[in-house]
């Protein structure tokens, strides 16, 4: 499935982010908390259409909030309070410009968005397995 695919593909990419380094490098932390937002965004988007295939009423349409909180009631996802922490630095990201800020986000990114991000990327392989061929 594509949107799995991408989300995929983009998470291996930001686990693949020298933390290390970004300490000293302004423009490498900047391109970890895009990397991050774009990782986000297809990781909702991917869930969204996973729960789709499995006929989660409300699935069709939705904003990332209330499709992550469909896929925590349908135990897509396991850590909601991890997810919407997620949501909300995705949305300020753009406007962060201190570097107490900047580094609180990574030490979030490389503590607990990443793992979660995991979590979900094999939840939803599994998920799409247990459809089987239904989804094509």
């Amino acid at each position: 499935m594509k949107k799995l695919d991408n989300f995929t593909n983009c998470l291996h990419v930001l686990k693949k982010a020298d933390f290390e380094f970004a300490n000293n490098n302004e423009i490498y932390r900047m391109g970890i908390i895009g990397q991050f937002n774009l990782t986000f965004e297809l990781a909702w988007k991917a869930l969204q259409a996973i729960l789709r295939i499995h006929g989660a009423e409300g699935a069709e349409t939705g904003s990332p909030r209330e499709v992550l909180q469909l896929g925590y009631k349908f135990g897509f996802v396991d850590d909601s309070s991890v997810w919407l922490a997620m949501l909300k630095k995705r949305n300020t990201s753009v406007h962060i410009y201190n570097e107490e800020e900047i580094d609180e986000i990574l030490l979030l990114i490389r503590d607990s968005f990443l793992p979660a991000f995991s979590v979900l990327e094999d939840t939803l392989q599994k998920k799409l397995d247990e459809a089987g061929d239904d989804w094509e």
